[in-house]
């Protein structure tokens, strides 16, 4: 097969898991070569402008595969509410479609089956997991929870509290709970008592 002047950088980018469509142009790479690469079989499309490198060494449990590559591909994202439920082990639905928090001055990113979550306090309760040999970012525990009552139904919101507060490791950390919701202007102190005493 004839070499092309940019397969030494999209060599490069093939090592990344996930790269854009822009970062392959700021390397050299023009659009129209992309989808050359992808026939070749060098790189993946996962959805519009977004792309899985073919040499990338992803380290990943399965079952967060996906949900890592999406939270990967939004540079300003936190992995929130259900999908955030779900890796804490907080929930029992399942998750359909990735939730991902955006600083609320962004416009939302178009993602296949994902949810984008503007939200103004983006900082509060942000922690980073490593996934595979990556670091994402995803709110604590504690932040989940008081996001599920304000964002989710009152039943998702009580039974990630009650799945929080049994718990043994880590430990709930009430204090934390009760001053994010304070900031956060939601008030579940009755709900915590109720559950606690």
């Amino acid at each position: 097969m004839r070499k092309s002047k940019y397969d030494q950088i999209i060599e490069r980018l093939a090592e990344r898991a996930v790269f854009t469509a822009n970062e392959a142009r700021e390397a050299g790479i023009p659009p129209r070569m992309l989808a050359h690469f992808c026939k070749r079989g060098l790189i993946e499309r996962i959805s519009r402008g977004i792309y899985k490198g073919g040499a990338a060494e992803v380290d990943i449990d399965f079952r967060w595969e996906d949900l890592a590559l999406v939270a990967m591909s939004i540079p300003n994202g936190v992995i929130c509410l259900i999908s955030a439920l779900c890796y804490y082990g907080l929930t029992d639905q399942i998750m359909r479609e990735f939730w991902i928090a955006v600083p609320h001055a962004l416009k939302s990113p178009k993602r296949p089956k994902t949810r984008i979550i503007r939200m103004r306090n983006i900082e509060l309760g942000q922690t980073e997991i490593t996934v595979g040999e990556d670091r994402l970012k995803i709110f604590d525990r504690e932040r989940t929870v008081v996001d599920a009552f304000r964002h989710l139904s009152h039943e998702i919101a009580l039974k990630a509290l009650q799945a929080y507060l049994k718990q043994r490791e880590p430990k709930p950390n009430l204090e934390k709970l009760l001053k994010y919701a304070k900031k956060l202007r939601m008030n579940i102190y009755p709900y915590v008592m109720a559950l606690t005493t």
